[in-house]
This record gives structure tokens, C-alpha cells and sequence, in this order.
């Protein structure tokens, strides 16, 4: 999620380009004018501390400002309620949360500090595909559902008592999970206050499925895809491909904003950011957005070598910043584009998130498989979601942060490329989850965090990084106080 809370870019688009644009169909032409006017609000006068950097908060902008750029096609292509949730909800909540940020400060009064502001949850663990190298495939066979009503809760305390209003729905595969008559488009259905981003593989996204979203019309789907038809078919299987592009097709008949969600490995790293890539799925087939993830080898065994190499990741970066800078897209690489969430949003920071598995488990992140707390346990201890924002495991995560970029000084903000605390840092998680006691996830996420070759390989992995990405920060980041 990408949060601009803290800054007034809230006010000049959401009020103008949101209400006049979509009422008369001249957003296109007017949002440039105001996002000039933004630009000098939000970059010139903007707060160092808060924001970051001035180039930080040159990030911060052009992706908020591409973000609405994305809704405004969604409203342009959509159904009728995904048109009526682009305007009355989606922008006003993305761009002027008055009614969340009271909640919030509420919770700061209360708790000393903010809530996060999302929430990852896989209600199942189950996939009707075995992609190569996927966290979900790591874990064991015959794995538990949450409860429709566990979900319910969930969603309606992170509202109330957060201010929370969006949510991600992972897996397994989210359209398998159901709980009798209630599956993940029932239960957006239910919350008409919050807007869904579902992660999915799309082979199940029917004509009938694509015409129930466009009737809830606050879900999204980001499909899985590898590159091009063999890229995807040789880890998802044979014929996967083909099946995506019926359910782009629905999607688009139907009305229902979608995207694609990518993860880059050394063999596809740079044809992920290409022009080639690019023009198919954004032009050609209608993708809103792409997220890129950079391959975690953990828990998947020691397989270090699978993840991006450093210098390919430099070059990623590069072509990251023009696609956002230049070709103006909704584009975000959870590492490289870490300036746009002012570093790592694990731990249920402020502007973050947690995440919560199939097992009611509760998580720094998806990609951190180590855990303190689980829901099931709270609630019949008489708990709430709330508590276990306190863990000492989540805590260490949110010290981590402050410590090293998040609301510090411009000159000695750490660097914002390198965000992760399990990635780009992974000595500082492994000794959190030590320190902690905290429990691993699923039997491989044990061994990794026990093996001497792994964590070598990890600490010499991050090392080779920021011999490349360091002087990129300190050039054209750094800055003094």
C-alpha cells in the first residue's frame, strides 16, 4: 500500500481532479495543471523529516500521483460500481481520510503510537497450481481455512479501531477459499467500507466471477505472471498463460480494474521492466498496475542464487525510475522502490502492515514467515487484533525502522533502496527472531533461520548490494540537515 497521509497532496487532488474530473469527464486534461501545483506543494515545501529527501519526496509523488492516474482509467473503463467506489471511496479514502485519520489518532492517544494502515490476510492456504519456487508451496499439504467469521472480525476491528480501509487478500489462492456460502467477493460485498486488492492467479476468473466483482466494485485482482506465455507457463504450468488472458478478457468485458503481479529471479529480472513487457500488458491487454517482487529464497530452502543479482538490480532500478518518472505508470518494486513508503512497512508501522496466514498466524510481513501471536489465540484469551501490534517481535520491527530511515533526519536516514529487514538486512531479522523466540511459519523457514551457508550467503548477498546501491542513495538521495 502506498501511503501519503502525512502530506497535503490529499487536499488539491482529491477535491478538484476527484469531484470536477469525474463529473465531467476532463480529468485528463485539468490533473496535469494540478499535479504541477502539487508538485511545488508537496517537493519544494515539503517536510524533510516527515517525507524524507527532497528526490525522496519527488517518489512520493509521482506514484501517489500515478496511483490516481490509475483510478481515473478504472473509473474510465469500469462498471457501475466500480465507478460509484473510484469516486466515493477508493479517492476519498486514498486522498483525504479525514474519517480514518481521526480513528488514528484516536489509537495514538490511546497506544503512544500510530496504527498500520492495511492488512495482508490468506483466509486459505490452498492453490490449484504448484508454481516453482511460490512461499505457499513450501508449506504443507492439508492446510486449515480461517473462519468466515474470524475474517469478518478481522476486517471490521482494523475499520473501527484502526481506520483501516484497505485490505489485501493473498493465499494459496484466495478464489478457492469459501466458507459456506461466503468466498472473498461476499465478503467485499459485506464491507462496502474497504476496497480489496486480491493476489491471485486468475485461472479461476470465469465470466460469472469477473460480472460479481464488477458488481461489488471495490476489488481488485492482480494476476500472477512471469513474463510472456512461456516465461509463465514454465513455473505455472502448461496452458496457464492462455487461461490469464480469458480472464483479462472477462475482467475487461465486465468492467473490473486489474493488474498483474510479478516476481523477478535472475532469468527474468530485465524482461520484467522492458518496453516489450511493458506494452503488452499495460496497453495491449489493460493492466492498471504491476507489482514486482524480488525472489526471497526464504523458506524455500538455500537456494540464494535464485534471487536477483545485485548488478541486474541496479539496472532495475534505473528502468524502475523511468517507468514511474517518465512513462508515468503505477509501478512498484517492494525493494527498489522503497523511497515510495519511506522504507520498509513490515511490523504494522504506521503506513504498514501485518500479515495474517491460514493458520490465524500473525506476521511482520508476508515475506518474514516468523510469528509471536496467533488470532485465534487472542480472541479466546479475550483480545483483540490490537495486542498483538505489541509483541516484542513486531515492536523490534518498528524500532528497526526508526532507527534506520523511517521519520529520520534527512542526513542520517538510512538508505531507503535497501528497505528490507529480512532482505536487504538480514542480520537484523535473524537476531530479532532469535532474541524473540519467535516461532517459524513452516519447517523450511526453521532451517533457514538455523543454517550457518544460508545466513553466509544472505550477509554476503546484502553486502554485494549496497556496494552498488549505497552510492546511489548518497549521490542522488542524500542530503544535508
Amino acid at each position: 500500500m502506498l501511503t501519503i497521509t502525512e502530506n497535503p497532496l490529499a487536499t488539491s487532488l482529491a477535491k478538484q481532479a476527484a469531484n470536477i474530473g469525474s463529473k465531467f469527464g476532463i480529468w485528463k486534461y485539468i490533473l496535469p495543471i494540478l499535479e504541477k501545483a502539487t508538485y511545488k506543494m508537496v517537493v519544494d515545501k515539503g517536510d524533510p523529516i516527515k517525507s524524507g529527501p527532497r528526490r525522496v519526496r519527488e517518489d512520493k509523488f509521482y506514484i501517489v500521483a500515478n496511483v490516481i492516474r490509475a483510478a481515473f482509467k478504472a473509473y474510465d473503463r469500469g462498471s457501475p460500481a466500480v465507478q460509484d467506489v473510484v469516486i466515493k471511496m477508493f479517492l476519498r479514502n486514498f486522498l483525504t481520510p479525514t474519517e480514518q485519520n481521526a480513528k488514528a489518532k484516536k489509537f495514538e492517544e490511546e497506544y503512544g503510537t500510530r496504527p498500520p494502515e492495511f492488512l495482508t490476510i490468506s483466509p486459505g492456504g490452498k492453490c490449484n497450481l504448484r508454481c516453482k519456487g511460490c512461499y505457499a508451496e513450501s508449506v504443507p499439504t492439508g492446510l486449515p481455512d480461517l473462519s468466515a467469521e474470524t475474517v469478518e472480525r478481522v476486517l471490521s476491528e482494523k475499520f473501527e479501531k484502526w481506520g483501516s480501509w484497505f485490505t489485501v487478500f493473498s493465499g494459496g489462492e484466495p478464489f478457492l477459499w469459501r466458507d459456506g456460502d461466503i468466498d472473498i467477493i461476499e465478503m467485499a460485498r459485506r464491507h462496502p467500507e474497504q476496497y480489496f486488492l486480491v493476489y491471485t492467479n486468475g485461472t479461476l476468473i470465469d465470466k460469472e466471477k469477473a460480472a460479481r466483482l464488477a458488481e461489488v466494485g471495490n476489488m481488485t485482482v492482480a494476476i500472477s505472471v512471469e513474463g510472456f506465455e512461456k516465461e509463465t507457463d514454465d513455473r505455472r504450468g502448461k496452458g496457464t498463460h492462455k487461461r490469464i488472458l480469458n480472464a483479462f478478457s472477462n475482467l475487461r468485458e465486465a468492467g473490473v480494474p486489474f493488474g498483474i503481479s510479478t516476481t523477478a529471479i535472475p532469468e527474468n529480472a530485465e524482461l520484467l521492466v522492458s518496453d516489450e513487457m511493458i506494452k503488452y500488458y499495460f496497453e495491449e491487454q489493460g493492466a492498471l498496475y504491476q507489482w514486482l517482487f524480488q525472489y526471497m529464497p526464504i523458506g524455500r530452502g538455500v537456494d540464494v542464487a535464485k534471487q536477483v543479482p545485485p548488478e541486474i538490480r541496479r539496472k532495475m532500478w534505473e528502468r524502475e525510475q523511468e517507468l514511474v518518472r517518465k512513462e508515468r505508470l503505477f509501478f512498484a518494486d517492494f525493494w527498489n522502490c522503497g523511497t515510495f513508503t519511506s522504507g520498509c512497512i513490515a511490523g504494522g508501522r504506521q503506513g504498514g502492515y501485518i500479515y495474517i496466514d491460514w493458520n490465524g498466524n500473525i506476521y511482520p510481513c508476508v515475506f518474514v514467515p516468523f510469528w509471536k501471536d496467533n488470532i485465534h489465540e487472542l480472541y479466546a484469551q479475550g483480545k483483540t487484533l490490537t495486542d498483538a501490534l505489541f509483541s516484542d517481535l513486531l515492536t523490534g520491527v518498528r524500532d528497526w525502522q526508526k532507527s534506520y530511515s523511517y521519520l529520520c533526519p534527512p542526513d542520517c536516514r538510512g538508505n531507503e533502496i535497501l528497505p528490507c529487514i529480512i532482505r536487504d538486512h538480514h542480520k537484523v531479522m535473524h537476531d530479532l527472531a532469535i532474541k524473540t523466540g519467535a516461532k517459524p511459519g513452516y519447517k523450511s523457514a526453521e532451517v533457514s533461520l538455523h543454517d550457518p551457508e544460508y545466513y553466509n550467503a544472505m550477509i554476503q548477498y546484502d553486502k554485494e548490494v549496497a556496494e552498488l546501491l549505497d552510492p546511489i542513495w548518497e549521490e542522488k538521495y542524500r542530503e544535508p540537515h
